[in-house]
């Protein structure tokens, strides 16, 4: 009887660790790599216009009852003020209540762009797989990669660095 509980455990953690490398890669399988991607919202949140035509850009969904994009909120924001990311990255709260998005959005300090998804259907139209859910679109307005769950810095500036 000790045997099958060693074996479930084994099997249990081979699983455990496969679902953490996979998180957060890049996935070539997502059905938006490759595609023009859909518009983003009209409606702004918080700070400067959202400028994404003619220059690659990257598009991070979230929400504010999201306990993981509250995790990853920090690394979104440095990154944001590096010179290198400055004006490319675009926030899209993600079927949120409009309290709860600004409440967000300053508990965390956000200075970059912020455009709102109140229903649902630009991160539909995206294909969402979760939150946070992060995109890197190139200068001519393909998704070129998708990261999935919370990302730090590093490979959020990666991700972006991919594609010019």
């Amino acid at each position: 009887m000790g045997r099958p509980p060693k074996l479930l455990l084994v099997a249990l953690a081979a699983a455990a660790l496969g679902a953490l490398l996979s998180v957060g890669l890049s996935s070539s399988h997502s059905p938006s790599i490759g595609r023009v991607a859909p518009a983003l919202p009209r409606e702004r949140l918080a700070g400067p216009p959202a400028q994404a035509a003619g220059r690659p850009v990257l598009v991070v969904f979230w929400a504010s009852w999201c306990e993981p994009c509250a995790r990853e909120a920090p690394a979104v924001e440095r990154l944001s003020l590096t010179p290198r990311a400055r004006g490319r990255v675009i926030g899209v709260d993600w079927s949120d209540t409009l309290s709860g998005a600004r409440s967000f959005i300053r508990r965390h300090a956000w200075t970059f762009p912020n455009l709102r998804d109140a229903d649902g259907t630009v991160g539909n139209d995206y294909h969402l797989p979760g939150l946070p859910t992060s995109f890197v679109l190139d200068a001519s307005g393909h998704i070129r990669a998708e990261l999935r769950g919370p990302q730090d810095e590093r490979s959020l500036s990666r991700a972006l660095a991919m594609v010019g």
